[in-house]
């Protein structure tokens, strides 16, 4: 038996027309999808007829998700079966992503494997709110973070210190939870409570909704209009071009 491959996939931020044409050209060619929650409906018809489809979500309401392990021995297992397997991951697979861990595991196993990046929320997002996440004259430097930990938490390795003293944008994915505790803690740090801010919920989709405010009182706004889950929150003067460049939904 001929031994199988796997594809770390990025399905992209939320719009199936910023699917890759190579993200595409393997759905159409495997055997087995191990899917993310947050993977479209619309991104899964590019699947070949016949193959399987794997949910492998992961929540932060449950624990009844596989853990990262078990994703791994799965990618192992259908690949050692000599399947043509596609790991599809929202987003970016190396932008929080955990790409590196199955890559690394595919590795120590002597599996080959490809990655095949994705349009990254962290830009896209903002982009379809009408925010450029760098402009001439405005910042010049973007800093990414993931806002799973909030700023006191030790195990957190995000520097919150020199974020917020740093002039450039700055894109938090996954902190809605901690929106309130990731504001604040910036404010502490030195970052001017009267900085633009946004989050954008749903963001590259029919559902898009943003919320602009200042980081003092962006919590209470998103609060207020009920944003969900997944959401991409943006600080920086690059906020105040939305009123001008809005373009989407």
């Amino acid at each position: 038996m001929e031994p199988g491959t796997v594809a770390l996939v990025g399905a992209g931020p939320g719009d199936p027309g910023l699917l890759t044409l190579r993200a595409a050209q393997l759905l159409g060619e495997c055997d087995v999808v191990l899917a993310d929650r947050l993977v479209s409906p619309e991104v899964l018809a590019h699947v070949r007829e016949g193959a399987e489809v794997v949910d492998v979500g992961k929540t932060s309401w449950t624990g009844t998700a596989p853990r990262q392990e078990e994703i791994n021995a799965q990618l192992v297992a259908h690949a050692r079966a000599g399947r043509r397997v596609v790991r599809l991951k929202g987003g970016d697979p190396f932008v929080f992503g955990r790409g590196s861990e199955e890559a690394e595991a595919l590795v120590a196993a002597g599996v080959p494997y490809e990655v095949a990046p994705g349009v990254s929320s962290a830009l896209a997002v903002p982009a379809y709110a009408g925010i450029p996440v760098t402009a001439r004259g405005w910042t010049q430097d973007v800093c990414v973070v993931t806002g799973h930990l909030d700023p006191d938490d030790p195990g957190s390795r995000v520097r919150w210190e020199a974020l917020a003293t740093g002039p450039g944008t700055l894109v938090i994915l996954m902190g809605q939870d901690r929106l309130p505790l990731l504001t604040a803690g910036l404010i502490r740090f030195g970052r001017d409570a009267a900085t633009p801010a946004a989050c954008i919920e749903r963001g590259t989709t029919p559902q898009q909704r943003v919320v602009v405010s200042t980081l003092a009182h962006l919590a209470d706004d998103v609060e207020a209009a009920g944003l969900h889950a997944p959401v991409t929150t943006v600080v920086g003067e690059v906020v105040r071009l939305r009123e001008a460049l809005q373009w989407f939904g």
